[in-house]
């Protein structure tokens, strides 16, 4: 995989996430992973570690591709509470350190009324370039 982080010139840093990536290479795509374990069930109501085994599940997928989180070049996620987002930052900063390691792709978090499993409160779709 050739990448590129895209930075544009006179602009802060971002933080956790970068503001566009250019690459080349096979596409994977990550449909859309909530915080329930390999057999559907959830472990926890926390937003934290609903968003640590959404995670993992993106990370399990991306495996049967040959693909690592390093790959990864695009996320989006949902939420469904913005407050319980900002507040659980510290625990999914962890979450996404242990997961992903120290690698930020280009991201984006959308607050939506809902999911469509009623406990999800969080979901993660993302692309990888491998």
């Amino acid at each position: 995989m050739s990448r590129e982080t895209l930075h544009p010139p006179g602009w802060a840093r971002a933080r956790g996430y970068a503001n566009g990536i250019a690459a080349e290479g096979r596409l994977v795509f990550v449909a859309g992973q909530i915080g329930w374990d390999a057999d559907q069930r959830f472990g926890s109501d926390d937003f934290a570690a609903q968003a640590r085994q959404a995670l993992a599940n993106v990370v399990a997928v991306l495996a049967c591709a040959g693909a690592r989180p390093e790959h990864v070049v695009r996320m989006t996620w949902y939420v469904t509470s913005r407050d319980e987002y900002n507040a659980a930052l510290a625990a999914v900063g962890a979450a996404w350190r242990e997961l992903m390691g120290r690698h930020f792709p280009v991201m984006s978090v959308v607050v939506v009324a809902g999911l469509l499993e009623p406990r999800a409160k969080v979901e993660i779709e993302a692309t990888a370039v491998v």
